[in-house]
């Protein structure tokens, strides 16, 4: 499958040297130069990732991942030559599922689109034998579907999402910490993984718990890591 993957940045020099990365590669690329561009061509095409900058014109990249997240899951790597913590950590909150700081280097960046567009692709992964239903409370994990129910509910959830939800599902009571979820789901080194995991566990806790300040599922074990409250069926 040639999967097919946009390019947002309003420097024509950086899309093009993604797009010659990416092509050898062997995926099909899609070039924008703005925010409404980029939606543009999502709305035309399927595209199976998207590389977005965060600081574009007429609409900027946090925008447009807000306005993906309304229809599509696909993976979104943020593109941005801020590498504050806080810009990493608003990135993420907008719904994008990794980010890349300028300079980038081209090994990492195509190591991450593979990453993610396996999860994205096949979300099968190596757990689905073990069983097909796993429930616990309110909520219930179905491998055949890849799909979380909350009270009967169908969850929606991003690719990262979805791979974090079934490592916790698969383990309840067992305390992860926040490397270990990383190496797990995003597939690389975890140094540097707390704030990615706990912006994604957040999101998480939004679409799942009744009341997300006081989550009864997802629960953080302060300075451990996190873990799925075990509860009656």
């Amino acid at each position: 499958m040639n999967e097919c993957i946009l390019v947002a940045d309003d420097d024509k020099e950086i899309v093009k040297a993604i797009a010659i990365l990416l092509k050898k590669e062997g995926y099909s690329v899609l070039k924008a130069y703005d925010g409404r561009q980029a939606l543009d061509l999502l709305t035309q095409n399927k595209v199976h990732l998207a590389i977005i900058d965060v600081m574009m014109p007429k609409l900027d990249g946090l925008s447009a991942v807000m306005r993906i997240r309304e229809s599509q899951n696909i993976p979104i790597i943020v593109l941005s030559a801020k590498s504050e913590e806080t810009d990493k950590v608003l990135g993420l909150s907008m719904g994008a599922d990794d980010y890349v700081a300028k300079p980038y280097n081209p090994a990492e960046l195509a190591a991450r689109v593979k990453s993610h567009l396996r999860r994205y692709t096949s979300l099968g992964g190596i757990h689905t034998a073990n069983g097909s239903r796993i429930s616990n409370g309110r909520l219930c994990w179905q491998a055949d579907e890849r799909m979380l129910y909350a009270d009967g509910e169908p969850v929606r959830l991003t690719a990262t999402e979805t791979k974090i939800v079934e490592l916790l599902m698969r383990n309840p009571g067992r305390i992860f910490p926040a490397e270990e979820i990383y190496e797990r789901v995003w597939e690389g080194q975890g140094f540097a993984s707390e704030n990615t995991v706990m912006v994604h566990i957040r999101r998480i806790r939004e679409k799942i718990e009744l009341n997300p300040k006081e989550p009864e599922y997802l629960k953080v074990v302060w300075g451990i890591g996190y873990k799925m409250e075990k509860k009656e069926h």
